[in-house]
């Protein structure tokens, strides 16, 4: 038989010690094909397959409506946090069941009380000032009017309203318009903006020609069979969490994401098996867990995918303060393998900062990689930019965090009623991404590469060269470690994305 180098990831991962993504690296395979050969479809849930592995957190720092719509279109899925009240979490979800390529759902709006200071104050903080005005200022109520750049750019007088400088005379399209039919139509008026009303004149959507303009077609677009955008959401083991399903539900949610740091609970297995026989058209993610025993009784209760990780976050304490976790890539393998002979997918949860940890975790039999860190610091993530000794920031946040527990994040540490929180993350900051838009093409493509460069071209491949011993692995020393990232340079320019 013909000597192999490394060790399969049997050998590797089965053993006393934890492993963590910088402790291995992946020999190369054989190459015969380019990166753009490589597809990375892959299956999410029991019964949802996304064409691209890349799940963003159920954080409040990181996913609501514009992060789920923005990664959908790219491919992959937003879970919608829950740490809001029933009705907010809802309207996250409908915004993005709502959306339509090309068209501005919830567009900014004002009355015409409102001054030309408060186009002002929203060119400053969202970067754009074509606003539209309706009679109360709120979206399904009559247009009357809109104002951009060239109705106010020479007015002195910033205290003037804008019922006196709007523009009336305006372009419209009825619900219902396509989106070829509505760009025909911005290209002849040669506006800026295009209102979409109802039979009654109600504003509802809203065209923008620089939309239209850096507008591409997302032919990966995570959609369900009513051709809608796909999206999911958390919700906790309580009680209260029976009456915040029901409305997800009827709002068109696709899956439901148990948020739980510790999934092996009788709270979380009656849940799925509630949810299971109440909704059995709606799939279930259980967990977290890191234990083939954990595992067990999740896919039992019925979970659809199971998400794996229990403190190796870049924001969590978990390990540190309760003692009790495990080695982020021992735990992806062990999990995944055993998941695989009841065909369940998992999802590589935390401890991811790079390209190459989200081709590691693929590797060890993860399905999809959900990232909290990594999608924080974009344009779509919550939250508003700051300055921090010259660098744009955006905050970041653990779900048991202080700060996110007194909020309501204490659900997914059944510490809801208790009278001292124990934190188990900290608060912080990331550095700004820029769009979405940018940042998910250039981690498929490098995805692409790592793929091309390991010999595979699909992750279903990968995924039966690493249980047919095929794929192999290698320990990292630290100076190895070391060795493989920039080193003995007096400086160097870090890339904008790793």
């Amino acid at each position: 038989m013909k000597p192999k180098d490394g060790y399969s990831g049997e050998e590797l991962l089965n053993s006393t010690q934890g492993l963590s993504y910088n402790d291995f690296i992946i020999l190369p395979g054989y190459i015969d094909f380019n990166p753009d050969d490589v597809d990375l479809e892959t299956q999410f849930t029991r019964n949802l397959k996304l064409k691209r592995p890349l799940v963003s957190s159920p954080m409040d720092t990181v996913t609501e409506s514009k992060m789920a719509i923005s990664l959908a279109l790219l491919g992959g899925i937003g879970i919608i946090h829950y740490n809001n009240t029933i009705e907010e979490q809802v309207a996250q979800v409908r915004k993005v069941k709502r959306f339509e390529n090309g068209f501005i759902t919830d567009p900014v709006v004002l009355s015409p009380e409102h001054t030309i200071a408060h186009i002002d104050e929203i060119k400053e903080k969202f970067g754009f000032s074509g606003i539209p005005i309706t009679v109360d200022g709120k979206l399904g109520s009559k247009l009357i009017g809109i104002v951009t750049n060239r109705d106010i750019d020479f007015e002195t007088d910033r205290s003037k309203k804008l019922k006196d400088v709007m523009t009336t005379d305006l372009v419209t399209a009825k619900v219902g318009i396509t989106l070829a039919q509505a760009n025909e139509l911005l290209k002849k008026s040669k506006k800026g903006k295009l209102p979409i009303v109802d039979d009654e004149g109600k504003l509802v959507a809203l065209m923008s020609r620089n939309d239209l303009v850096t507008n591409r077609e997302y032919p990966f677009a995570s959609k369900d069979t009513n051709k809608q955008l796909m999206v999911g959401a958390a919700i906790s083991t309580k009680d209260e969490s029976k009456e915040r399903l029901q409305e997800l539900v009827k709002a068109g949610v696709n899956v439901v994401v148990i948020d739980a740091a510790q999934g092996n609970s009788i709270y979380q297995i009656e849940m799925i098996k509630y949810i299971k026989k109440k909704y059995p058209e709606l799939d279930v993610i259980g967990g977290n867990v890191v234990t083939i025993e954990q595992c067990e009784n999740l896919i039992k209760a019925g979970a659809d995918a199971l998400r794996i990780g229990m403190g190796p976050g870049s924001i969590c304490t978990t390990q540190v303060t309760m003692a009790v976790g495990r080695a982020q890539s021992t735990a992806v393998y062990r999990c995944s393998k055993f998941a695989k002979q009841y065909n369940i997918p998992t999802i590589a949860d935390g401890g991811i900062a790079t390209i190459g940890h989200i081709a590691k975790a693929l590797a060890l039999g993860a399905s999809t990689a959900m990232m909290g860190s990594m999608f924080a610091g974009t344009e779509e993530a919550p939250g508003e930019y700051f300055y921090e000794n010259g660098v744009r920031l955006k905050r970041y946040r653990g779900m048991a965090s202080l700060e996110a527990m007194e909020k309501g994040g204490s659900k997914r540490y059944f510490a809801e009623d208790s009278k001292i929180l124990v934190a188990q993350g900290v608060s912080g900051a990331v550095v700004d991404k820029g769009s979405m838009f940018d940042y998910v093409p250039y981690l498929v493509q490098g995805l692409k590469h790592a793929f091309q460069d390991m010999g595979v071209r699909t992750i279903k491949e990968l995924h039966e060269k690493l249980y047919k011993e095929e794929l192999r692995f290698e320990l990292r020393s630290l100076s190895a470690q070391i060795e493989g990232g920039v080193h003995t340079i007096y400086s160097y320019k870090e890339p904008k994305y790793l």
